[in-house]
């Protein structure tokens, strides 16, 4: 929804973030790996084949995002990833923070930030139980 409206090097970095916050609780689950290859195909690129965490740089990465626009909607879209296994991980509460201190954001607004993403997660669980109901309906 909100990714499409990100540039083209900026998608790829975002990419990058969010298979580094997947990974930051040591729990890379289903909804997580689920929700990346939504967001791949929201943006209109492909999934990576690895991810080495090893060798991400997360200062070079969020150098990418220039406007508060994108920034903005970097956070709002990591919400989602978070909030998507029901458990908001004191290392990814961390890095969340480190981002949005890093992209000079509110963090006052970071509490709304995750009532959004946690709402949009939501959302997407009942979406996709809608979706399994019908293609069953229709078997």
């Amino acid at each position: 929804m909100l990714l499409m409206k990100l540039q083209a090097r900026e998608k790829f970095a975002f990419l990058q973030l969010a298979h580094y916050l997947a990974r930051i609780d040591n729990d890379f689950g289903k909804s997580e790996e689920e929700i990346i290859l939504e967001y791949c195909a929201e943006m209109g690129i492909e999934n990576l084949d690895s991810f080495d965490v090893k060798n991400f740089s997360l200062e070079d990465t969020l150098k990418n995002f220039k406007s508060e626009r994108s920034k903005k909607i970097v956070i709002l879209e990591l919400m989602i990833l978070i909030h998507i296994d029901r458990s908001f991980n004191i290392n990814e509460q961390i890095l969340i923070d480190k981002i949005s201190r890093n992209f000079g954001l509110e963090l006052e607004n970071l509490d709304d930030y995750s009532q959004w993403g946690k709402s949009v997660a939501m959302l997407y669980e009942v979406a996709k139980v809608f979706i399994d109901d019908r293609d069953r309906n229709l078997e």
